[in-house]
């Protein structure tokens, strides 16, 4: 399906809110202050070095286990640094989001650990094992729309009638800061790392290893990743524009995003290295191979970025790459059609 099909809409990239910290790009700074916060709660995430899968591919892999984390995903990360910094008046007024999942546990955690009201808005159809997680946490749930880009808009337009505070899930400064902090922990675990790929939905998780990465080493390659099906992030830089697609088409609800954000553009732009689009089948077989040579359950978009490596392998021959396991809350029924469907690498 051609771009022409697909584009609703597109901007040349906007200037950021002048005088509003919350849509600044963070410092390094920022993110090792997030780093505190985070490791009040949680330990560094392992780092899984499958030996025999990299014979196979050649390159030597590296695995970033954020699926290890409270919610099974590295957006915890955020959502903790972003309710820690808010005011007391902001906590008061309690805070709404839109999530397909991953954001809205992470806000719901730390809308628990902090004592604040929290309600989430996510797609009807939502992945239930995220549905149910955010319900336990405590939030809130409102299913609006058919996608996150729909109820993102919904779940904005409440927090202006009823004067809570809307957490976007990518133009937060201080979510980009907090989900960076995985990235320094995996530099400071795997020095002189060559190589770094990094779904990208709303970009947050792109942003932040961007900042983070390329501070600690200058000559990391950063590359994102987006599906096929969903191509909003990508598309949008390769125009230098704000593009909205009319359709997100992808079983990884990561990174099923239709909209590319400001924030997230102005950060990566001029920093990431390239992108790399995969299918649903090679998300599929990343789980598998994932599942058979780590134990451990990754979710599409966690998935992700093993399948770019994977399309890349010549040209990663003999080198450190870096791949984040950024989710795995994946259902049954999702990992039942990638066995029946495909086979690990």
């Amino acid at each position: 399906m051609g771009l022409q099909l697909m584009e609703i809409a597109s901007t040349s990239l906007p200037p950021l809110t002048a005088g509003d910290p919350r849509v600044s790009i963070p410092t390094f700074e920022d993110v090792m202050s997030a780093r505190d916060v985070v490791g009040a709660f949680f330990p560094p995430t392992p780092i899984a070095h499958p030996e025999a899968l990299s014979a196979r591919l050649g390159f030597d892999l590296f695995l970033k286990c954020e699926c290890l984390l409270p919610t099974g995903s590295f957006k915890v990360r955020g959502g903790l640094n972003f309710v820690s910094r808010m005011s007391e008046s902001e906590r008061a007024r309690g805070v709404v989001t839109a999530s397909t999942g991953n954001h809205g546990q992470s806000i719901a955690f730390a809308a628990r650990a902090f004592g604040v009201r929290a309600v989430i808005y996510v797609p009807e159809g939502a992945n239930p094992l995220k549905v149910q997680a955010i319900r336990e946490y405590g939030a809130e749930v409102v299913f609006h729309g058919v996608d996150f880009d729909q109820c993102r808009l919904e779940a904005a337009d409440r927090a202006d009638r009823v004067g809570m505070l809307f957490i976007h899930a990518s133009n937060e400064r201080s979510l980009i800061a907090g989900v960076a902090s995985y990235v320094v922990e995996l530099m400071e675990q795997v020095p002189n790392l060559d190589y770094l790929f990094i779904p990208g939905g709303g970009g947050s998780g792109l942003s932040g290893a961007c900042l983070a990465g390329k501070h600690v080493n200058p000559d990391l390659k950063v590359i994102g990743v987006q599906a096929t099906g969903a191509p909003a992030m990508v598309e949008s830089w390769q125009r230098r524009q704000l593009l909205t697609l009319k359709t997100a088409d992808t079983f990884a609800e990561g990174v099923a995003t239709r909209a590319a954000f400001a924030l997230p553009a102005h950060i990566v732009w001029d920093r990431v290295d390239g992108f790399e689009l995969v299918s649903d089948s090679e998300m599929r077989r990343g789980i598998l191979t994932i599942l058979e040579s780590c134990k451990m359950l990754a979710e599409g978009a966690g998935a992700a970025g093993l399948a770019a490596a994977v399309k890349r392998r010549d040209e990663l021959a003999g080198k450190r790459v870096g791949c984040v396991i950024s989710g795995g809350n994946l259902t049954l029924e999702a990992l039942g059609q990638a066995i029946e469907e495909e086979r690990p690498w």
